[in-house]
């Protein structure tokens, strides 16, 4: 006989606050272009799933060196914090994996961006860290 995982987990709500805070603090250090900070919060090598302006999907992995270097040329410099305005939609696979669905607005400089994108994250003693990103457009740089 074989047996199968179970699925349909259902979170805690300490599961759903840990999450939670999780993405405060990713938002918190994004806000200042902490770029060293967010990659503390990352698994690496770091998946990307992305697509090109072809119209083909992509994928790559990152170390920490690329991470840092493309997220702040992505980010830029300046004085002045990002906002971001968020929704997040997470769906946990286990109380150690949960795929975070995200419709943000992102200001910076004066000037806002629509943003969508996904994370999977995972938890390792017990801290979540983000292991994947998805997300529309960026497959010409990957």
């Amino acid at each position: 006989m074989t047996f199968l995982p179970e699925t349909g987990y259902v979170p805690t709500d300490e599961d759903r606050a840990s999450l939670d805070a999780w993405f405060a603090a990713y938002d918190a250090h994004s806000a200042k272009r902490d770029i060293q900070a967010m990659a503390d919060l990352a698994v690496f090598p770091l998946n990307l799933v992305s697509d090109d302006s072809a119209g083909n999907g992509r994928s790559a992995q990152w170390d920490r060196e690329q991470y840092v270097g493309t997220m702040t040329h992505v980010m830029g410099e300046g004085p002045q914090d990002i906002t971001f305005d968020s929704t997040r939609t997470p769906v946990f696979l286990s109380p150690a994996m949960a795929v975070v669905f995200t419709d943000s607005t992102m200001t910076a400089n004066g000037e806002s961006t629509q943003l969508r994108y996904a994370d999977i994250l995972v938890k390792r003693d017990g801290k979540w860290a983000f292991q994947t990103m998805i997300q529309g457009g960026w497959g010409d740089n990957l």
